[in-house]
């Protein structure tokens, strides 16, 4: 019965943390957009194919990164249960898709300035984001919860 209660108290402690780690990368999103925008004065613009150009706002830079720290959340939860080495599966996803991610918005920027910005943007996203629920993974040897 002790293991049982333990067990759920940390299920209920990961999730508040994961939980967390989200809201953390959209606080760090509005920052880093707070930075950039009005003190900078960069304009983040960007233009898709024949589109006019489209203002980034605060609003898109915060519901952006929200969306993509619950789906990260998503991605851990799935390997928490299927992976034998989650932390490290999800660390290796998530920097793969840091990585790729910045090449849309850069290319779609209307100046040098504006991509540099959305770049800076994706990469306070990631400091915020994988080091902190890569630390709620399941650690190897521990069962998951389907056991």
């Amino acid at each position: 019965m002790v293991a049982a209660i333990t067990s759920a108290v940390r299920d209920v402690r990961r999730g508040w943390t994961r939980a967390l780690c989200a809201a953390g990368g959209a606080a760090a999103a509005a920052f880093a957009w707070g930075i950039e925008v009005p003190l900078l004065g960069i304009r983040l613009n960007v233009r898709f194919g024949g589109m006019h150009p489209q203002t980034v706002v605060a609003g898109q830079v915060i519901g952006a990164a929200l969306v993509a720290g619950l789906l990260g959340w998503l991605l851990l939860a799935v390997l928490d249960r299927h992976a034998p080495r989650p932390r490290a599966a999800w660390t290796a996803a998530a920097l793969l898709v840091l990585a790729v991610s910045p090449a849309l918005p850069a290319a779609a920027a209307t100046t040098t300035s504006a991509a540099i910005g959305l770049i800076v943007l994706h990469l306070a996203v990631g400091a915020a984001v994988i080091p902190g629920m890569g630390r709620t993974a399941r650690r190897p040897g521990f069962p998951s919860r389907d056991a």
